[in-house]
């Protein structure tokens, strides 16, 4: 006998010890348009939407789109949008089912949907959870740039208000490259449109915050099990900590996110450069060192204790002093508390997953410290020790073990590896015309500490 599916036909099936959506999902009208509904984007945006709607917010449910894959639709389009959040935590597992996501659209197979999604006159709000390269050079047909163009280009030739763009990812300073990357894109092709687009759209700058580890087919049984045998393709699992700081600038209604603890701010900066700077420039430290010690999970690299130092010492003597706080900001209390979550060994996060991708995601997080510490007269060893081992890491050192390395410029690393060692990796790359070169350069004691690591 076959385990039923989650959907609104078996939802009535689930345990009632796991939270169900309390409000009536067929009665809210579609007011977000959520582009790359990937696990992050189901376990923040969509959380933070729940949570709006169950305190009583209207018209905000959720279209998703997937730009690339039909992957998220087979998922959740069976499954009516319904899917499983589960929180993992040394108290254990607890589940709630997420009602905020009323249609699933994959790009490749409806054509012309996500434009008319955009274009409505009930959409108020587009998020989007994209990578770097997709904000720096998504403008191939059915790319990014190219979908938002005509969707915005339709809701003008209908005479309908702008719309707020919110990115829902880690880069720095995100709504203002997305602003730019889209506005280049129009004033490529259509002038006016790039002109309403400036006037009439608001794109706020946001800081998201959750660890999100890719769902296993162990994760999905243990949910199978909390929803009392109902199944669910999917279930995202989490850490309980979340937070998501917006800058309040919208161009029209928006959800009441602060149901969810949401913070409205006028400068996000502070709180994108905490989580940049000493969250995920550890979890990048602990990611190519651990790997490279033979740990393969955040919480079996934390528990060495020589790696618990380096990344203590990475996020309170060399992250958190360059960064200016907001008033009521405990960098201290934030680096405390990243220890204790990064230490849950109930959240199965794999460095490999964090380690994916270093070359788009280090020029945030951690050569912005390089940088402004070398002004301050002051080196950073432990993060010199980590750019050792992302060098290594691409250079094919782990390979064996690990699987082959990750990254949108897997071909030109590959080809400054043949330089063999470290020292002409990281003069290559920081060095002029190098990669990554303006970000930082290293000097000959940086290298030293390099090659040493």
């Amino acid at each position: 006998m076959s385990t039923p599916r989650l959907s609104d036909a078996t939802l009535a099936r689930v345990s009632s010890a796991v939270a169900h959506p309390g409000y009536d999902r067929g009665a809210q009208r579609i007011g977000i348009v959520h582009l790359g509904l990937g696990a992050f984007a189901r376990a923040h945006l969509a959380c933070y939407t729940d949570d709006a709607l169950a305190a009583g917010e209207r018209d905000w449910a959720i279209a998703g789109v997937s730009l690339r894959t039909t992957a998220v639709a087979a998922q959740l389009g069976p499954q009516d949008g319904l899917f499983t959040l589960a929180e993992r935590s040394g108290a254990g597992l607890r589940a709630r089912i997420i009602g905020a996501i009323r249609e699933v659209v994959a790009a490749p197979q409806a054509p012309g949907r996500a434009e008319a999604l955009i274009a409505a006159p009930t959409t108020h709000i587009v998020s989007l959870t994209v990578t770097e390269k997709a904000y720096a050079s998504d403008a191939a047909p059915g790319g990014l740039y190219p979908l938002l163009a005509e969707g915005l280009r339709r809701r003008r030739a209908a005479g309908l208000a702008g719309l707020t763009l919110v990115s829902c990812d880690n880069l720095a300073g995100n709504g203002r490259v997305l602003e730019a990357g889209l506005c280049r894109h129009l004033e490529a092709g259509d002038a006016a449109l790039a002109r309403w687009v400036a006037d009439e759209c608001a794109f706020p700058v946001t800081m998201v915050d959750r660890i999100v580890p890719a769902t296993t087919e162990a994760d999905r049984a243990a949910v199978a099990q909390a929803l009392g045998g109902v199944s669910d393709e999917g279930a995202v699992v989490t850490e309980p900590f979340r937070q998501w700081v917006i800058e309040d600038r919208f161009a029209g209604p928006r959800p009441g996110w602060e149901h969810g603890g949401a913070a409205l701010v006028s400068d996000v900066a502070p709180y994108e450069a905490a989580k940049l700077r000493m969250l995920n420039g550890a979890h990048s430290a602990l990611a190519y060192l651990g790997l490279e010690r033979g740990h393969g999970l955040v919480h079996e690299a934390i528990a060495d204790p020589s790696l618990r130092a380096l990344v203590e010492r990475l996020m309170r003597e060399e992250a958190a002093p360059t960064i200016a706080p907001a008033p009521g900001q405990d960098l201290a209390a934030y680096a405390t508390a990243l220890l204790a979550r990064f230490a849950n060994p109930a959240l199965r996060h794999r460095l490999v997953q964090i380690a994916a991708d270093g070359s788009s995601k280090l020029p945030q997080r951690w050569l912005p410290v390089l940088a402004e510490n070398r002004r301050r007269g002051v080196r950073c060893p432990a993060i010199l020790a980590a750019l050792g081992g992302w060098l290594r890491h691409v250079r094919g050192d782990n390979v064996r073990r690990w699987g082959a390395v990750e990254d949108p410029q897997a071909q030109a690393l590959a080809a400054l590896a043949s330089r063999g060692d470290a020292a002409s990796m990281a003069s290559a790359l920081f060095g002029p015309g190098g990669l990554l070169a303006g970000h930082w350069q290293p000097d000959a004691a940086d290298l030293a500490l390099i090659i040493g690591a």
